[in-house]
Formats: structure tokens, C-alpha cells, sequence
């Protein structure tokens, strides 16, 4: 175990660094913080760079419990309760967290044969949405998700927080060009939908049973016009109240849930 005092350590640089996009990019780590999220990282097997613990860990829910745990492990750090909190991204800090590599994923890895089931976000901008997105996707068996140019970064600590360890389960496929991913699929056997409040048909007829691939727009503006093209089929949500439309994690989380309804009826 290794104890670190200066906040001009290059470790403690290197932590306040991921923080920004680029340098997260650039190193291929990013930052999860908590007892719950490092603990699921440990259990789960996940690659770990180093762990960094203070004080504060002992005054926490299940924090003593989890000292225990990763007092044998290697790249252990000790800092100071005033230097961890200089590097924690949280309003109350638990005292710990934990720098990881991404896990980045390939199309090719896509069993096209079990019909998956992908979502492709086009443009999601609130970490909060992409955090829940993920998190229920993980919590509804969703395949996988496709996160492509102009959303906000998978890795940022306000997603990651939103996600709730499932950053840390789900695939996620990174890719810059929505339509390129799009045609890719569509040539391995995807069927398309996009919602829209234009949609002909409701979800609940819709046969989500088969390898599919549904796009989630924009908070403000939905799918794109571009992508929207590409579209097999445009599908919405029933509403009976007055509100014209969901925020994208809501509308996305319906949507999971009616694909795990449908393929629990095809298994029962």
C-alpha cells in the first residue's frame, strides 16, 4: 500500500486530469467513485489501475468492510481526507474510488444469431439521461448500446454516477458516424425503428422478437432527419394525457421494457 501527501503527485495529477474528455480519451481510463460502484468493480472481476482510499471510508455504510476487501490487493493508494476530496467529484465524498480502463467493444462482437436487441443514441446530451439509459438497459437484458458522435461522453463522472455500476456490464460501441453503424446492421440482418411522433405504429405491436435496432434522439429535437431515413419502421409510445412528448430516457426505458415483455412471452 502506497500513502500519497502532495497534490502535486503525478498520480493525483493523472486523476484530476480524467475529469476531461481528452485526457480520458487520450489515456483510456476513467474514474468511478463510491463504495457501491468500486465494490461491483472488485466483484465483477473488472481490470483496476489503482485504488485511492482515505480516512473518510471508515465513516461510510459498508466502508470498513470494503477496506477489508481491497487492503490485500495491489495499487492501493492512502491519501489524506483534504487531498482525496480535492480529486473526488462528489458533493460528500465516501473516501474512495477507483481508476479503470475502458472496455471497448466491437461491432463484430454482435451475435447476430441470438437476435439481439441494440439501441443507437443519436445526439443524447444529458448525462443524466445517458447515465439511465444505461442502467436500464442492463436491468431490462438489452444487447448493447451504440453511442455515436455529439452525445456526451460515456466516461463522464455524472453518467457514470447515473449508471450505477452498469457501466461496468453493459457493451457500449463507441463510433462517430451514426449512419455508417446503421447501414453495417442493417446489411447483418437489423431491423430499423426510430421514435417519432410520427410514428404508424404503437410499440406494443411492434415484433421486437427479431435482431433489432432502435434510435434514440435528441432531448429537444429526436432522431435526426438523416437517421430517420434509414428507419424500417417509425414507432411511438401510446399516450392518452396531454403532454406531447418524453424525455429520452423515459421514452427509452418504455421501449425497453416492452422488448423484455415480448421476449419473456416467447421463453414462457
Amino acid at each position: 500500500m502506497i500513502t500519497i501527501t502532495s497534490s502535486s503527485n503525478p498520480t493525483i495529477k493523472m486523476i484530476k486530469s480524467l475529469y476531461r474528455k481528452k485526457d480520458r480519451w487520450d489515456k483510456k481510463l476513467f474514474v468511478i467513485e463510491g463504495v457501491k460502484i468500486v465494490d461491483e468493480c472488485i466483484n465483477s472481476g473488472y481490470p483496476i489501475e489503482f485504488i485511492v482510499y482515505s480516512e473518510q471510508l471508515f465513516n461510510v455504510d459498508r466502508g470498513e468492510k470494503l477496506f477489508n476487501k481491497i487492503s490485500s490487493l495491489p495499487n492501493v493508494i492512502c491519501v489524506p481526507d483534504k487531498l482525496f476530496n480535492e480529486i473526488s467529484d462528489l458533493e460528500t465524498p465516501q473516501g474512495i474510488l477507483a481508476v479503470i480502463p475502458f472496455k471497448i467493444h466491437e461491432l463484430e462482437e454482435i451475435e447476430v444469431d441470438k437476435k439481439p436487441f441494440i439501441i443507437l443514441l443519436d445526439r443524447v446530451q444529458d448525462p443524466g439521461n445517458l447515465g439511465t439509459i444505461i442502467r436500464t438497459a442492463d436491468a431490462f437484458g438489452i444487447d448493447g448500446i451504440v453511442v455515436t458522435e455529439g452525445c456526451v461522453d460515456v466516461y463522464n463522472p455524472k453518467v457514470v454516477r447515473a449508471t450505477m455500476g452498469s457501466i461496468l456490464r453493459l457493451p457500449i460501441y463507441h463510433h462517430s458516424k451514426a449512419e455508417d453503424i446503421i447501414r453495417e446492421l442493417k446489411e447483418k440482418g437489423a431491423v430499423v425503428y426510430s421514435t417519432s411522433l410520427e410514428g404508424k405504429e404503437f410499440i406494443q405491436n411492434v415484433d421486437f422478437s427479431q435482431f433489432s435496432l432502435l434510435i434514440i434522439g435528441n432531448e429537444s429535437k429526436g432522431v435526426s432527419s438523416s437517421l430517420e431515413s434509414y428507419a424500417d419502421k417509425l414507432i411511438k409510445i401510446p399516450m392518452v394525457g396531454k403532454a406531447e412528448s418524453l424525455n429520452a430516457a423515459v421514452a427509452s426505458s418504455i421501449i425497453m421494457y416492452e422488448v423484455l415483455r415480448q421476449r419473456l412471452n416467447k421463453i414462457l
